[in-house]
């Protein structure tokens, strides 16, 4: 077998930057009255495998239907009710039995599979700003024939209870809430957030790829404009208004974004990071650290609890940690 490179991805590089896990699977079966009121810490992800009920978020209600699939951004709260019009109650107590398997009501008019998606690094905002606080992506959506498949086959996991099936179950989760990621992102269009939006350009992303496949280069504004095709000033603006940032600060930004994830997770010295990302000496390194996130690389490693053992260095890709259940 010839195993080939894979193609730069820069949602990819940020997923794994900041340590997208699935916390945890869980199924909700409920029927009759209910209501239940969801305070999450980590990012929700909920599709409906029969049935249906009511989401109601702040003043907005929306009701939900088989195949539908709900992504909740972090701390949003949020109530699942057969009727809007009920007292909700705190969703622990359908899970004070077995905190996998919740139960409610008299039946089970309508059954529910989810999870959370949790992530492990401080910049975890990087993707929960791409997010509304509530995403809906219907049954109907042109991403469903994906999510109805991924959505098989959780199901086909949870009821089997084969070994390996609650892995296979978190995998299968975090699965769907990058096909859920593509969807939001897919229908927004122009109007996606961010870097997101630019990727959608080919001149902008041809530059934020080659940013993120050599991210030890010093990029000038002149290197990027000529990969993009376009002249620098028409590149400068354009980039600016789809992403918020120039595109050497953008590369600068992303450069310290992965000194600070190696920083956390990893176990090699300060000045090996500093030399394999391109800066000139350590101090230049701790300076740009220091306006970037406002503490000392060495500071930020002991703040974050990370490794402080100098040797026996590791990749990001390999020192992810198992996220905890909310």
């Amino acid at each position: 077998m010839i195993i080939q490179n894979a193609p730069v991805d820069p949602l990819s590089d940020i997923l794994s930057l900041v340590q997208a896990q699935p916390a945890c699977s869980v199924r909700l079966e409920a029927g009759g009255a209910w209501s239940l009121r969801f305070r999450p810490q980590t990012c929700k992800f909920n599709v409906i495998r029969h049935g249906h009920c009511w989401l109601v978020t702040g003043d907005e209600r929306r009701r939900l239907a088989a195949g539908d699939c709900v992504v909740i951004k972090q701390r949003a709260e949020f109530v699942l009710t057969s009727d809007p019009a009920l007292e909700p109650v705190d969703a622990a107590t359908a899970f004070a039995q077995d905190e996998t398997h919740g139960t409610v009501g008299d039946d089970h008019d309508v059954a529910l599979l989810g999870g959370s998606v949790a992530f492990g690094s401080g910049d975890a905002s990087t993707v929960l700003n791409l997010l509304p606080d509530v995403l809906v992506i219907e049954a109907q959506s042109s991403a469903a024939p994906q999510l109805a498949w991924l959505l098989d086959q959780l199901d086909v996991e949870w009821r089997g209870g084969l070994a390996g099936a609650r892995a296979s179950c978190d995998d299968i989760l975090r699965l769907m809430f990058i096909h859920a990621l593509r969807a939001h992102f897919k229908s927004a269009g122009n109007e996606a957030p961010g870097w997101i939006a630019a990727l959608a350009d080919p001149h902008l992303a041809a530059a934020i790829r080659a940013i993120h496949a050599e991210p030890a280069r010093i990029w000038r504004l002149t290197d990027l404009s000529r990969i993009a095709g376009r002249s620098r000033s028409a590149f400068a603006a354009h980039f600016r208004q789809k992403v918020g940032t120039s595109p050497v600060e953008y590369a600068a930004n992303w450069r310290l974004a992965l000194a600070a994830s190696r920083l956390r997770t990893g176990r090699e010295p300060v000045s090996a990071i500093a030399q394999s990302l391109g800066y000139s000496s350590d101090s230049a390194f701790g300076a740009a650290f220091k306006r970037r996130y406002g503490a000392s690389p060495g500071s930020a490693r002991r703040r974050s609890g990370g490794p402080t053992n100098a040797t026996a260095p590791r990749m990001i890709s390999s020192s992810r940690k198992r996220a905890g259940r909310d």
